[in-house]
């Protein structure tokens, strides 16, 4: 008989290679949980002792949370660039929300380097790209955005025209009128995209048992404004007792001065409806939160997965008789931020280390046993490793005049306005709340202070921040920012794309859904709101307004 050696050494190589394959990878997953506006303040564990987040709390115990996390750039483009890339906007080019352009080609994301290097990678709901199907190195994508352009790029809307509700056009609540105004969501519990989120995480969590590594980013649009939130949330905190907005006893930025319009909530009894709405959509997310938990464990992947809670900014919640974001005060820009890695991370420990979101990608780099193939310099580093705390935190936003930067120590808080040259210093130990600045108070007692923080901060835009911002040692000057408030004016888009007769013909009528949404919110008085920039933004008629307040 003769025998081919040559077959025989080709097929033991191939079974190699098969064994190599079926062998298990035991490198770990890393899931990443971001919600979308949510302040570091509504954490039970935390020190939010009103606040029922029973499930976020539970992660809490299993790893290190953070008391002092910011988000590096506080508004949802630039914080989740910063997130993916390592890099602030000086080089993935996005210093506020920009659209008509991606970031640029190049530099690398983590689920890129994970993707490369055999990990399955998966990011579902929110990520606010440009365009917005434009993957940044994962793998699959299963989007729910905030205002799809249209349907068939987007999961989520998808999803809800499979399951009886294509007709909705608000699908994530009424933009533009009720914006911060109280309402509810058209869209049952099971259905809202909160539910939807977390259900999809569990499926691809019980689908990749032990196949392979993966990497799994969740992005809730919750607790971001509308807050469309479910009956069943919505009177969780009706009767419960929480702290009123901060006041200001100094002058605000004009930054801040803007954004005053965007609540338009006439008086104190609409204000405290919109937080209650607001927690409430937090503990919808803290559910969930507890049912992704319990798939991990069931599984037996929870031990052997990274796991981050973080949000991508906060929301100053009528904080100085403001709303929304990119401000430099910590009502917006300090996050809540849970790191969860046993064996390197120890359980139920609390840090007051800075942290913000440009640490993640280090982190799990520093997780999964990979280099950084890129040739840039990481604005953050990996919150594995037994290391110094950093001393300071720093912020930015925006460019031009609208430019504003902030630097942080242990004690103060420095802000510098580009347009105009505005400063505030803050003593964060003896008014957390940011209400008095020292500079226009104490001006001489503080000076020493103030010169300390405002040459280290120089110093960090100098490296980390745009370019051409400073000249020496000095900050370039710009023409004062003239604040112009203003209100949402966002509208449905995606039923404009639709050009099937039968669908267009079923869509609800915009009407019938802000009556709808406010339906179980009698504290809402349309004749109270602005219906005057509402009807502009809308081209609506006096008629159509009038017919609403009268149905309503």
């Amino acid at each position: 008989m003769i025998v081919d050696k040559s077959s025989m050494t080709s097929s033991s190589s191939h079974d190699h290679r098969v064994q190599q394959l079926l062998r298990r990878d035991s490198r770990p997953n890393i899931l990443i949980m971001m919600t979308d506006q949510q302040r570091s303040d509504t954490i039970c564990a935390g020190g939010a002792s009103f606040m029922k987040t029973p499930n976020i709390d539970r992660l809490a115990s299993y790893g290190r949370l953070y008391t002092n996390a910011y988000s590096p750039n506080p508004i949802c483009m630039p914080a989740r660039h910063n997130m993916l890339t390592g890099l602030t906007a000086r080089h993935h080019g996005y210093p506020e929300n920009c659209y008509g352009f991606g970031m640029p080609l190049g530099i690398p994301t983590f689920p890129q380097i994970l993707s490369d290097h055999g990990y399955e990678t998966r990011t579902i709901g929110k990520n606010h790209f440009y365009p917005s199907r434009r993957h940044n190195g994962y793998l699959n994508m299963e989007l729910m955005e905030e205002v799809p352009a249209f349907r068939e790029e987007d999961q989520y809307l998808m999803y809800l025209k499979k399951n009886g509700y294509g007709h909705v056009l608000n699908i994530h609540g009424v933009r533009n009128l009720l914006y911060m105004v109280p309402q509810r969501s058209q869209i049952p519990e099971e259905h809202h995209g909160t539910t939807w989120v977390a259900n999809s995480a569990i499926d691809f969590i019980e689908t990749n048992h032990g196949r392979h590594p993966w990497l799994l980013t969740l992005g809730w649009i919750a607790p971001h404004p509308p807050f469309n939130v479910p009956d069943e949330f919505s009177e969780l905190y009706n009767d419960v007792e929480f702290p009123g907005p901060h006041v200001s006893k100094t002058s605000i930025s004009s930054h801040a001065e803007e954004n005053k319009l965007l609540g338009d909530l006439p008086n104190q009894h609409y204000l405290r409806r919109m937080r209650e709405l607001y927690y409430g959509a937090i503990t919808h997310v803290d559910h969930h939160v507890g049912r992704i938990l319990d798939s991990l464990e069931s599984s037996g992947q929870l031990q052997n997965t990274l796991i981050f809670f973080i949000s991508d900014h906060g929301e100053m919640l009528g904080d100085h008789g403001t709303y929304q974001k990119w401000l430099p005060y910590d009502s917006c820009s300090k996050i809540p931020f849970i790191l969860h890695f046993p064996d390197r991370v120890n359980l139920g420990e609390v840090s007051d280390d800075f942290v913000d979101l440009n640490d993640v990608l280090p982190t799990i780099l520093d997780a999964a046993g990979l280099e950084y193939p890129g040739s840039y310099e990481l604005a953050g580093r990996s919150l594995l490793e037994d290391v110094p705390r950093k001393s300071h935190q720093y912020i930015e936003y925006a460019s031009g005049n609208r430019r504003w930067i902030s630097f942080r120590n242990n004690t103060h808080k420095y802000n510098y306005y580009f347009g105009g040259g505005k400063e505030e210093l803050f003593n964060l130990e003896q008014d957390h709340t940011e209400s008095e600045n020292l500079l226009e108070v104490s001006q001489n007692e503080v000076r020493h202070i103030k010169e300390d923080l405002h040459d280290r901060l120089v110093q960090h835009e100098k490296i980390w921040g745009l370019q051409d911002t400073v000249q020496g040692d000095e900050f370039v000057a710009m023409d004062p920012l003239i604040a112009k408030p203003y209100r949402n004016r966002a509208f449905p888009i995606f039923q404009n794309k639709i050009t099937n007769n039968k669908e267009i013909s079923e869509l609800n009528d915009f009407f019938d859904e802000v009556l709808t949404v406010i339906k179980k919110e009698p504290i809402v008085n349309l004749g109270e709101l602005d219906l005057i920039t509402w009807k502009k933004s809308g081209n609506f008629t006096d008629k159509e307004i009038s017919d609403l307040i009268q149905r309503r």
